[in-house]
C-alpha cells in the first residue's frame, strides 16, 4: 500500500535529511522558514510544512541550493 510506505517515510524524514547539503538551508534559516510557513498557514502542521519543503526539494532536482530563502517559502506556499 503505497500511502502507507509515505506515511511511514514521512515520519522519518528530520529536518537534516532535507537540508543535507552544505550548500543547502543551515538549521536556523530552516527553522525561520518553517515559522514564516506557519505564520502563512496556520492550518498546516509542521509536518505538512516540512513535507512542503520536501516537495519544493523534490521540484528542484533534489536539492535546494540555488533558491533564496523566499523563493523556497513561495513554493512551498503554493503546496500548502
Amino acid at each position: 500500500d503505497n500511502s502507507l510506505q509515505k506515511t511511514s517515510a514521512l515520519f522519518s524524514v528530520t529536518s537534516s535529511d532535507i537540508f543535507e547539503s552544505p550548500y543547502a538551508l543551515n538549521l536556523s534559516s530552516f527553522t525561520k522558514l518553517i515559522k514564516k510557513l506557519q505564520a502563512r498557514h496556520p492550518e498546516a502542521s509542521r509536518d505538512k510544512i516540512v513535507e512542503a519543503l520536501q516537495q519544493v526539494r523534490e521540484n528542484n532536482n533534489g536539492m535546494l541550493c540555488g533558491l533564496s530563502i523566499s523563493t523556497i517559502e513561495e513554493r512551498a506556499s503554493a503546496i500548502l
